[in-house]
Formats: structure tokens, sequence, C-alpha cells
């Protein structure tokens, strides 16, 4: 008994940058690494600290944290969003930059892992304020950032305008129109399309894929989205679209399910101008965690991380769990939902459309040549259910989780590039 409330816990402090940790070691072992590789990839090769000093327009001054993370170069120039959250750690930032690594891996991306944040509720700041916020962390993290460096992109509460405002102090430092150092930014200063729905849309594409690994049909499938950001919201658009019945959605406020169906338009309508909550009130969940727990064929994890766990990870009973999040499902939980027979498209794979559209903006940048959106998106559906089915392969081969082979495909591909480059 003793033993079992150690190991629970032991999840409950558990911080993202040590499961990342722990998940390496889980493929590592089955890949038989050597352990000089693996000690390289369990941490950033640099992790930058900065102080924006910001002046508000009370006229006082107030200071922000913000870091600036970089996993591993051995592919290719880092890449990963800028998150702006007053709970951002350093220790997430970390984390958030390996799992980049090896989401740029699974779909076989020139690039390593990067991720930044500030610990702020830009919720709280003015236009004004915003932008002397964003243009002071990109001063801050000039020198490690670029084209050839480390491509930002947006993330949680960051925004294509922010990320146009970072490109252009950037700029501006350079003295020349530099559009290649971030993507995510709107089309005018050379955004691609087809980037703001990428996320969802890639997201969209392994489900489809999923289900039909499962002999199912989507139309008709029932689906809960925990999370209605843009990746959550989006998602549940392009399902809807395929046919799949909109059945819970939930966000910070609350949660609605109706097994017949959510009336998707209504719930879009309510959360730009009031609140979800604003649904009929006899669909509302008293407990907005219980839609991870719904009877229904896909569970969309699209908020943030550490929400399936080994306290209701046996209560999950969706057919597939797509991770639009990043880190929603612990070690403990991955291995109760792998027994239930359950199929769990991991963070690195379900919602790296966002990184490949991202890709593809960077290499627009470069070339300065832009394509259309049916072009984009049938790049990214290539690249996509390519990248499920060598997970999916890869994992019935030595009979683990898809996680588990997802980065064991990853990683094969940066230990070749660290060997190579004579790293060991």
């Amino acid at each position: 008994m003793v033993a079992t409330q150690k190991l629970q816990n032991e999840e409950e402090v558990l911080n993202p940058y040590q499961i990342v940790q722990e998940q390496i070691e889980t493929a590592a072992a089955i890949l038989g690494l050597d352990r000089d590789i693996v000690e390289i990839l369990k941490r950033p090769k640099r992790v930058l600290t900065v102080s924006i000093p910001v002046k508000m327009d009370d006229g006082s001054t107030r200071v922000f944290e913000g870091y600036r993370s970089q996993h591993s170069d051995a592919i290719g120039p880092t890449k990963g969003g800028i998150r702006f959250h007053p709970g951002v750690t350093i220790d997430e930032v970390r984390a958030l930059s390996m799992w980049m690594s090896f989401k740029c891996g699974v779909v076989s991306l020139p690039y390593g892992g990067g991720k930044g944040g500030i610990i702020v509720d830009p919720h709280t700041l003015s236009k004004g304020e915003l932008e002397r916020l964003s243009r002071g962390f990109m001063e801050a993290i000039a020198d490690i950032v670029g084209p050839d460096k480390d491509i930002p992109a947006p993330d949680v509460y960051t925004t294509p305008q922010i990320m146009s405002w970072m490109m252009d102090t950037y700029s501006r430092m350079k003295g020349y129109n530099n559009p290649g150092v971030i993507t995510g930014k709107p089309l005018i200063v050379g955004g691609s399309k087809g980037r703001n729905e990428a996320t969802a849309r890639g997201c969209a594409y392994v489900i489809a894929e999923a289900m039909k690994d499962l002999g199912k049909e989507l139309k008709g499938a029932t689906v809960a989205i925990q999370g209605f950001g843009n990746a959550g919201r989006i998602a549940a658009d392009l399902l809807s679209q395929e046919g799949c019945k909109i059945v819970a959605v939930s966000d910070s406020k609350g949660a609605i399910y109706n097994p017949a169906g959510l009336d998707l338009a209504t719930v879009e309508e309510l959360k730009d101008n009031s609140s979800i909550l604003d649904y009929d009130s006899k669909y509302h969940l008293q407990n907005p965690e219980e839609i991870l727990e719904l009877d229904v064929d896909i569970l969309v994890p699209a908020a943030l991380e550490n929400v399936i766990t080994r306290k209701n990870a046996d209560k999950v009973k969706a057919a597939i769990v797509a991770e639009a999040a990043n880190g929603p499902t612990t070690p403990d939980a991955d291995k109760i939902l792998f027994e239930k027979g359950i199929i769990v498209i991991p963070d690195i794979l379900a919602n790296a459309g966002g990184v490949t559209v991202s890709y593809f903006e960077w290499v627009q940048n470069l070339m300065n040549y832009y394509w259309s959106e049916d072009e984009v998106n049938s790049k990214l559906k290539d690249v996509i259910t390519q990248a499920y089915w060598a997970v999916r392969s890869l994992a019935n081969e030595h009979n683990v989780d898809f996680r588990t082979g997802a980065y064991m495909i990853s990683m094969k591909r940066i230990a070749e590039a660290i060997k190579t480059r004579g790293w060991v």
C-alpha cells in the first residue's frame, strides 16, 4: 500500500522534463542506443533565460522572465513555438523543446527542437504592451535565433501578429528583411497558406488513418474535444466536415456534452461572443474533467499537459486518443491505455501538422516562391499519413505503443546524425 501511494505521489509531482526523459529511456532501451547518445538526447544543448523590461501604459516598468531552449541541432536548425502563459516554467520549456526534436524527426523534417516561453498572462496587457513585450523578447534572444540557427513560431496565446512584430524586430536588427527567422506569420509578410489550420488538419489526417486502421468509418464517429482553442476548434470543424458527430467540447470555463451531437455553429458563436457555458444548461458537465471519460470513438485532448494520468486512464473509453495538445498523457497513463487496446496517437505525430507547414513556410521564405493552399494541404497529407503508417509498423513490430514507436523513429534519425558528425 505504501509503495503504491509512493508511485501515485511521484506521478503527481512528475514534471514535463522528467516525463520526456523517461520516454527517451524507454525508446532507447528498445533500440539499444549507445549510452553516450542517450545522455546527449536527455538534455537540451542550450537554454537561455532572459529578463525583458517593458514600459507599461501607466509609465511604470515591469520586468518579465522568458526562456528559449534549443534541444538538438544534429540534423538541422532548431524549430519550435513561443508561448505566453502565466504557468510557463523552465522545465516545461526544456521538455517542449525536446518533444519538438522528436516531432520533427517522426515526420522527417531537417530540424531539431526548440521552444520558448514568457511568464505572462497576455490577456492582462494592452496591445501596445504586448507589442513591446514581443519585440523585447526577440531582442533578448536574437543572438541565438535565425533562419539557419533556430526558427520560432506561435504557440499558446501567441499569434501571427506577435510573430510579425518579432520578425520585424529581427529584420531591423540585421538591417534587411528576414522573413525566414520565424514562421506562423501573416500572409502579407511571408506566411504560408494553410498554416493556421495545419495543426488541426494534421490531427484530422492521422485520425482518419487510425480509423482505417481499426476498420471503422469516420462518418458517424463520435468525438469529444478537450480544449476549444485554435487546434481544438479547427479539429472539430474538420472532423465535422468528414461526417463525425462532435458530442462534447470544453474550455477553461467548463464543458458541454450532448450524446446526440452538439450544434457546432452555436458553440462557436458562443465561444466568440460569451461562453460555451451559455449553451443549454442541461448539457453542462458538472465536472469538466469527465469529458476525458465519455463513451466516444475519438477523444482529442487539445489543452495543456498531464490531463490523462494514472488516476483517470482506466476510465477512458475512446477507441482513439489523438493528442492535439503537447504532453497530455503521463507515462503511467500510457501503459494503462496501451493495455486497454486504445490507440494513442502521440502528440509528436498527432500535432505535427503545425511544424510541417511551418517547415513549408520556411522553405517558401528561403526561395521566395509561394504555394497554393491546396498544394500545402496535399503535401501535408502526404507527410503526415506516411508518418502514421511508419509509426504503426514499427510499434506493431516491437509490440509497443505508438508513442514509443514514434520516439524510436525519431531517435534513430538523430542518433545516426550524431554518429555521422562524430559527436560520440
